[in-house]
């Protein structure tokens, strides 16, 4: 027990009044005195010199001097003061659990607030190593299947070289027997493997949800230095412990679970957009395959009786010419034509033919011209039997384009005539597919024509159709960069676009046209073929009311451009940004991004796809796989379409996929 002061006990208020009034019933003479002899309480005159003991707990604090019946006074002052002493031992142990609770309720919230099972381990065994006299501290978990332990906090060195296993030594037996020890004498005990740094050791499963998920151990290098109070001490802790490492565990895997099913996600949706890609890729391929076999053909089959007319001309004007002489000689041997002749001349009015006939040559001659033109420009744009990179001269595919498109830059009744702008440089030979960049010209240039109308029809409705037209114009630049790279600028004064709809006109199906005007697949695929299939770029930059300029930058090497398509196949596919948004460069351009169709809107185009097909076999939920290809054998493109997302899904067992 704690030490006890005579002379505080003494200064209570009650306890001296007692005394007096114990003293003057047995008419004596007394004397309270400290160990030293100082003197406390001292009642009437002493005649003798007996001193009995104040003790407590066999320590004396005190005397009582007087006659045989100061011993009862002394007897009362012992158990008074062996009272008190109790009562401050019980102060001091419950201000020892006050503080074992605010500890634990401390060490409980700062474990709780952690996801981290290290940090959470570290932190426990800083806190025993204050609490508990100790040389070396470790925390264990169990891996999964429970054939290894993994150290994730530690101090001190517990062994030398050695780890404990899950079964044996003493911590791998405490282990598996899920009741925590105390070993004062780590040396004798049997169960020890290998040298061990500590002499005296405690050792506490973890424990959650009737799991082992562990152990804490601390050791010290003095033996027999542990008892009871610390066990319990430790078994706080390793409970406490328990609750928030497998807390800490389970957000771990919840979180793997987590990326993994965002991984997941950005997998199919990766798969949708490449998928969404391959449908417009192969309905625009077809459609221009059987265009490109279509104008192939017609421009083969003019050409044959063009050649036939340009060839017979010439000897049809060298005739003409011969047999106009000949008139001419008649008429000076012959200058009086008989009167049967001479009412015939009249009516034939021989000399407007005479004036007429070759100027009708001449223009039959420009005509053919055209058309041998035209066929040249039909041939060089379907180039259907040119799939592969062949070096050509850039601007004849541009002029190729402007033939076909003559007729929409023709003035009409509804707006003046497109002024087209060329301002050509000189170029090399391109390394190309002119097949399908010629479709790239196309479809920007059809669009450039299309705003340009929207924007007289625009005019027309604010002003008066007697007020001058504005003028309409498309300027087309080239530009050979660094010798590497040639630009195609592509610009009309149109009514101009939003920044969010220029951000929106490479993704498959959208379109600001009116309905049955645009599929909205135009702009896509000419991403496809500048961005994938030439390693190059695609820009525009528009306001409304200021017009469009499209930005077409590809290789001239042809080696360049494998290059960066060996390098776009080989690398990881790019995952489509919907987020963010690239910036406008300096000259306020915005670069393509890969264009993006969302998951409903795909699976709608599927269901349509079957729906289709069901239409015209209404037996297709019913119908074997081979009764189902021979359908679609009469849908080629949905053909393609339906293997191209079967592919996809990798589907197991495809006969099983329902609309």
């Amino acid at each position: 027990m704690p030490a006890l002061s005579l002379r505080k006990m003494l200064n209570k208020k009650e306890l001296p009044s007692l005394i007096h009034n114990l003293v003057y019933q047995f008419n004596i003479a007394v004397d309270v005195e400290l160990v030293d002899g100082t003197k406390l309480i001292s009642i009437g005159e002493q005649t003798v010199e007996n001193r009995y003991p104040i003790e407590v707990s066999g320590e004396i604090i005190g005397w009582v001097v007087g006659e045989e019946q100061a011993t009862i006074l002394a007897n009362l002052l012992s158990f008074l003061a062996k009272e008190e002493a109790e009562k401050k031992v019980l102060a001091k142990e419950l201000l020892e659990r006050y503080q074992e609770i605010d500890l634990f309720d401390d060490i409980s919230t700062q474990l709780t607030t952690s996801l981290d099972t290290r940090q959470i381990a570290q932190l426990v065994l800083q806190e025993l190593s204050q609490l508990i006299e100790s040389s070396a501290g470790m925390i264990l978990l169990l891996n999964r299947d429970a054939t290894a332990f993994e150290i994730i906090a530690e101090f001190g060195v517990f062994f030398d070289h050695s780890q404990p296993e899950p079964g044996k030594g003493i911590i791998g037996s405490i282990v598996q027997s899920n009741r925590a020890e105390l070993v004062n004498d780590v040396q004798a005990d049997p169960r020890l493997e290998g040298q061990k740094n500590v002499s005296a050791m405690i050792c506490v499963p973890l424990r959650a949800k009737e799991r082992v998920l562990g152990a804490i151990a601390i050791g010290t290098v003095k033996t027999d230095s542990y008892k009871a109070e610390h066990l319990k001490l430790v078994s706080i802790f390793a409970s406490q412990t328990a609750i928030a490492i497998d807390k800490a565990v389970l957000y771990e895997q919840s979180t793997q679970v987590a990326l993994q099913a965002k991984a997941q996600t950005q997998k199919l949706q990766q798969a949708l957009h490449e998928l969404q890609l391959a449908q417009t890729q192969l309905i625009q391929s077809e459609k221009m395959s059987s265009l490109g076999q279509l104008i192939a053909g017609v421009a083969h089959e003019i050409n044959n009786p063009v050649n036939f007319i340009c060839g017979n001309l010439k000897y049809v004007a060298e005739y003409t010419k011969d047999l106009l002489h000949l008139l001419e000689k008649y008429q000076k041997f012959l200058p009086v034509a008989p009167p049967e002749l001479e009412s015939e001349l009249d009516n034939i009015d021989l000399e407007f033919i005479i004036q007429d006939f070759p100027k009708l040559l001449d223009s039959m001659k420009l005509g053919t011209g055209r058309i041998v033109e035209i066929v040249q420009s039909l041939k060089n744009f379907s180039r259907h039997d040119e799939a592969e990179m062949k070096a050509v001269n850039i601007h004849d595919g541009i002029d190729g384009t402007l033939m076909i498109l003559h007729h929409r830059l023709k003035a009409d009744v509804h707006r003046p005539a497109i002024e087209i702008v060329k301002d050509y440089a000189t170029l090399p030979l391109i390394e190309c597919y002119p097949g399908q960049l010629n479709q790239v010209f196309m479809n920007i240039l059809a669009n450039a024509i299309d705003a340009l109308e929207e924007s007289m029809e625009n005019w027309r409705l604010k002003n008066n159709p007697q007020s001058p037209a504005p003028n309409l114009q498309i300027t087309i630049r080239t530009i050979a960069i660094d010798h590497q790279w040639v630009v195609i600028r592509i610009a009309d004064n149109g009514p101009g676009m939003k920044e969010e709809v220029i951000r929106r006109i490479y993704d498959p199906f959208f379109t600001t046209k009116d309905i049955g005007k645009g599929t909205g697949l135009g702009m896509a695929i000419s991403y496809q073929i500048i961005v994938d299939k030439h390693g190059g770029m695609l820009k525009c930059r528009s306001q409304p009311s200021e017009g469009t300029e499209f930005w077409i930058q590809i290789p001239i090497n042809c080696a360049l451009a494998d290059a960066i398509e060996e390098q776009n196949s080989t690398s990881a596919l790019p995952t489509p940004t919907t987020e963010s948004s690239p910036t406008p460069d300096t000259d306020g351009f915005i670069p393509s991004t890969a264009p993006i169709l969302k998951p409903t809107d795909l699976l709608i185009r599927h269901t349509q796809l079957i729906q289709r097909l069901s239409q015209h076999s209404p037996d297709v939920e019913s119908a074997s796989p081979d009764q189902l290809y021979q359908m679609f054998q009469h849908h080629p493109i949905s053909l393609k379409l339906y293997a191209t997302l079967l592919s996809w899904f990798c589907c197991s067992n495809p006969t099983q996929i329902r609309h």
